[in-house]
């Protein structure tokens, strides 16, 4: 079993609307957390800290650990062909607050593009299952 250890940040404005970007490498094009994936040897915290700087090109403080999400992704249903067997997706979630940069679009990257989307129009939008999780566990349910 392959394992993926990634960092993500809710990050919600004082105008109810959340910061989510739009992931490019799925079967369709799905909005998520701005977040990814762990470099050797880093910082949950850290990774969290740059993934968003890549996908949004805004700098943040953490303010807090939300939780993590265990998720097993049948070998069937992984997206890479070359998969032997299930990945196992372990989801660290940081709560966010912007602190500088502007609204910048990921450039060759997992992600195309970065939104502030209204909390009352998640529930209408194609987006990843780790959305509407990261968002129960800040309390803000869709």
């Amino acid at each position: 079993m392959d394992m993926r250890v990634a960092a993500y940040c809710v990050i919600v404005d004082d105008d109810e609307r959340v910061l989510l970007s739009r992931w490019i490498e799925g079967r369709v094009p799905a909005w998520s957390l701005p977040g990814g994936g762990l470099e050797p040897g880093e910082e949950p915290a850290d990774a969290a800290r740059r993934e968003v700087w890549e996908e949004t090109g805004y700098e943040v403080r953490l303010d807090g650990l939300l939780g993590i999400d265990s998720h097993v992704i049948p070998a069937r249903r992984r997206l890479r062909p070359d998969a032997q067997g299930p990945l196992h997706a372990l989801r660290i979630v940081y709560r966010a607050t912007v602190t500088g940069g502007s609204l910048t679009h990921e450039v060759d990257g997992s992600s195309d593009m970065a939104e502030w989307i209204p909390l009352s129009r998640v529930r209408g939008i194609e987006r990843v299952s780790l959305v509407d999780i990261a968002l129960r566990m800040a309390g803000r349910p869709v």
